[in-house]
């Protein structure tokens, strides 16, 4: 059994971690726990998470930075469900041991520090460990992952997208005159569990937000290879992301070669579910699947790709499981899908 620690464990992607850990076949769950100053410190999950209330023998630990380096040393996977910063400040201590670190924050997806400085609002000095991280699209980078301790697991919207449209980009079928344009709605659990007025339930319609300047906008760009136009919704339901993405394809690519080539990429990508007829959250919710559907008008030359994920999961926890999963020799299944 492979000992694991998930710190930050109090925020929705940490509660799906522990749930996740704690029904794995091969995993151990050491510790749960949270920044010193954190209000939950004390608590047990079930006083902060009903649908866990089976697990209020878990306490979670407030950390103390002295800590680091013993968890470091004594955890075979680190799970880090923590802001920007924090993660950014403690990978280094994090990952000098014998643990495998995956982070769910920002911290080490963008490889330029000053756009990174740009969009997160602190400069990033974590050299050595921005180096060594690999970017967890697990259908991409699985080779990577296996040989790497620290993963930049991806952000949600970034998965939703990528998945989308690295097939086509990386075939050569996007015209490169026409930037995909990628518009994407979330539910509220994307903002985090922290009280907002801006993502209170109540408050929230539909609308767009981070419009021509959302962090995400480089993360897709830098790991697709092309520019987009990135537009996110906040929609008034919990949890999921459908992005609906309209791209212009090279003549000569139609619906039988877009049939062909997603069928080739993701056949034998047991995550991603190629479907018959365009996805709704409700497919994709408490699930750890992506799922598409594409449609090609043969007469413009214009295609459109609509992808589904639910946020927490494939936009955060089990899409970090299916990394650790890879580093620790198992199928990227492992502990997510049964059959």
């Amino acid at each position: 059994m492979f000992n694991v620690a998930i710190i930050g464990a109090s925020g929705y992607a940490g509660a799906q971690l522990v749930s996740l850990v704690t029904t794995h076949p091969h995993m151990t769950l050491q510790h749960v726990m949270v920044s010193e100053n954190s209000q939950d410190a004390g608590k047990s999950m079930a006083d902060v998470h009903g649908n866990l209330a089976h697990l209020g023998h878990l306490k979670l630990e407030p950390l103390a930075t002295h800590r680091l380096a013993e968890l470091a040393n004594s955890m075979d996977v680190i799970f880090l469900a923590t802001p920007h910063e924090a993660s950014h400040d403690w990978m280094a201590e994090l990952s000098s041991g014998a643990a495998k670190v995956f982070d769910l924050s920002g911290a080490f997806r963008l490889k330029d520090t000053a756009v990174f400085e740009q969009f997160y609002g602190f400069a990033h000095t974590a050299t050595e460990c921005l180096n060594k991280a690999v970017y967890g699209l697990a259908e991409y980078n699985s080779e990577a992952i296996r040989q790497t301790n620290i993963v930049a697991v991806p952000g949600c919207y970034p998965t939703a997208s990528l998945l989308a449209l690295k097939p086509l980009f990386d075939a050569g079928m996007l015209d490169p005159s026409v930037r995909p344009v990628i518009n994407a709605v979330s539910g509220v659990s994307g903002a985090g569990r922290k009280a907002s007025l801006t993502t209170s339930f109540y408050e929230v319609s539909l609308q767009a937000y981070g419009v021509l300047g959302h962090r995400h906008t480089p993360e897709i760009e830098s790991h697709l290879g092309t520019p987009v136009i990135f537009t996110p919704h906040l929609g008034n339901f919990k949890r999921g992301i459908l992005a609906t993405i309209t791209v212009k394809l090279n003549a000569g690519n139609g619906q039988d070669e877009l049939d062909n080539l997603y069928r080739t990429v993701y056949g034998e990508q047991p995550i991603v579910r190629l479907r018959d007829s365009f996805p709704k959250i409700d497919d994709v919710a408490y699930t750890p699947f992506c799922d598409l559907h594409w449609k090609v008008d043969e007469q413009s030359g214009y295609a459109v790709i609509t992808s589904a994920i639910d946020n927490v999961m494939k936009g955060a926890a089990s899409q970090a499981m299916q990394c650790a999963n890879l580093t620790l020799g198992f199928a990227a299944t492992e502990g997510l899908v049964n059959g």
